[in-house]
């Protein structure tokens, strides 16, 4: 068993410019995957923005700011649809990207979806001594996703908090 922090505070972030369209719009969103982020990890926070990269940039940097987060979560964004940007704004935030988490992540989602995982870009890095992670925007995504989240953060944390 290895060392790590414990007790982390996450923060979720959902992508996604349909859901803030119905936010905005005063009319009932339903975040299935932000949701079950938010209550799994037992986030502290939650934010639903659309795919703006400006935002998402504004949102983090925010988060890091102005709370007591130790590591963000992002749903949504990772897509390679013209709007789907997350990745590429990660990549420019990122001290350090963890290029593992990828390949596992899309280790396991390839058990569940074929080749379909082939359409996720997500990602995971050090920023500003945060983790952050960029899933799909998918419930089954992020479910595939969540054990690493929870097994390995207070592991990361502890590393680059030393």
């Amino acid at each position: 068993m290895h060392e790590k922090i414990e007790n982390v505070v996450y923060g979720v972030v959902t992508v996604s410019d349909s859901r803030f369209n119905k936010l905005i719009a005063g009319e009932d969103v339903e975040d299935r995957s932000g949701s079950f982020l938010r209550e799994e990890l037992k986030a502290k926070y939650h934010v639903l923005i659309p795919d703006n990269r400006d935002m998402l940039k504004g949102v983090i940097d925010h988060l890091i700011d102005f709370t007591d987060v130790d590591c963000i979560v992002i749903t949504g964004g990772t897509g390679i649809s013209p709007r789907d940007n997350t990745p590429e704004v990660l990549r420019e935030m990122f001290h350090k990207e963890l290029t593992g988490f990828s390949v596992l992540f899309h280790n396991l989602s390839y058990k569940e979806v074929k080749y379909a995982t082939l359409l996720s870009r997500a990602t995971a890095g050090i920023y500003r001594g945060r983790v952050i992670y960029a899933l799909p925007g998918s419930l089954n995504a992020c479910k595939t996703a969540l054990p690493i989240i929870k097994e390995e953060t207070g592991h990361i944390l502890k590393h680059i908090r030393e």
